[in-house]
């Protein structure tokens, strides 16, 4: 079958496929009459009081970290575009981080301009590159990533995992015959850009992967990138959720969001050891435990909906007790600026190679 009909026929069948005003639209309502009875487009900037915008768009992962006890997240440092390079890896080797690094965006969303940064090569083409605040983190050799769902009311001192996802990134898989090109003009989930991917791996395009060879399309594991999740059951234990509730109290100001985390495995996970926490994703972070495994729509939504309720009573919660609301003026500029920041950021993503 030719791709286009294919392609087609793969969104039509799979709702978790379809674009986001598509999915969203029919439950918009709830959204709208939440903004209505806090009196306030921007009611979900209360939730995170301490994350830009909530945590919602645009929000930097300096201050997200700051968030988090030390050494919960892998060892980072912070990079301006006229940082002399030099300087940069002098800093480098004094945090002791060695190759290969993660460098990514301090304000990113997507995976976009995430690299594995494998030389010292590497690092100067991605900083002489890059016009933005980027950060460079240790690279986790954590074998497994899981999103762990969590929010807690401010009044309680417990919280809620309200669901887990494993996430892994795109992977085309050698047959012996066929060109990284043909392979990926073969792979069949319609949300990855092959085009962007072409111009990615244009290096490696015509080369043959043997029969069972694995090829990263990405390291990041975003499912903008190809990546799959799998929503898994959950069934927290109070020392799993006590890992949480440690993490939400620690500034007392993270009250909803995703973590997204690497881990030796799921079970060292759930016996709160072996993993490091890689971001914590405020009031807009994607519900990704819908994913993956078998969830109908209208389960999917009923779950979305849930969420946006604790949403709403965390942030009214907030609202009363102090943290004001984002005038809106304030609130639709600063969404403006987030949107034309992404789409340069899905620009400069385009064009970069993979190393």
């Amino acid at each position: 079958m030719h791709p286009a009909p294919r392609n087609f026929l793969y969104k039509l069948t799979h709702w978790e496929s379809w674009h986001f005003h598509i999915k969203y639209i029919p439950i918009f309502p709830v959204w709208l009459w939440n903004c209505i009875r806090s009196g306030s487009a921007w009611f979900f900037t209360a939730s995170n009081p301490t994350l830009t915008f909530g945590g919602m768009d645009g929000e930097g992962k300096e201050e997200m970290y700051k968030q988090l006890p030390p050494g919960s997240y892998p060892k980072t440092i912070y990079v301006s575009p006229g940082d002399p390079i030099d300087k940069i890896e002098d800093e480098i080797r004094r945090n002791n981080i060695t190759y290969p690094f993660a460098a990514k965006p301090d304000v990113g969303m997507s995976g976009f301009m995430f690299r594995k940064i494998k030389s010292s090569e590497d690092l100067r083409k991605y900083h002489a590159f890059i016009p933005i605040k980027y950060l460079i983190q240790e690279f986790s050799d954590y074998p497994a990533e899981v999103c762990v769902f969590y929010y807690r009311h401010p009044a309680s001192q417990q919280g809620t995992i309200s669901g887990m996802a494993t996430k892994d990134p795109a992977v085309i898989t050698g047959n012996g015959r066929s060109t990284i090109a043909e392979l990926l003009e073969a792979f069949e989930d319609p949300r990855l850009d092959k085009d962007k991917m072409r111009t990615r791996h244009t290096e490696n395009l015509e080369t043959v992967l043997s029969e069972g060879e694995e090829f990263r399309l990405s390291d990041a594991t975003n499912r903008s990138q190809g990546g799959k999740m799998m929503g898994i059951p959950v069934n927290p234990d109070q020392t799993f959720l006590k890992v949480f509730d440690d993490l939400s109290l620690y500034s007392d100001k993270l009250f909803y969001g995703r973590y997204d985390i690497k881990c030796a495995s799921v079970k060292d996970l759930l016996q709160g050891k072996n993993f490091t926490i890689l971001e914590f994703n405020g009031s807009g972070a994607g519900i990704q435990h819908i994913y993956g495994n078998g969830t109908g729509l209208f389960k999917a939504w009923k779950v979305i909906l849930h969420h946006w309720n604790m949403l709403y009573k965390i942030s009214a919660y907030n609202n009363k007790n102090g943290v004001p609301y984002w005038k809106f003026s304030t609130g639709l500029k600063f969404l403006r600026n987030a949107k034309a920041h992404l789409k340069g950021l899905k620009k400069m993503d385009s064009e970069f190679p993979a190393f």
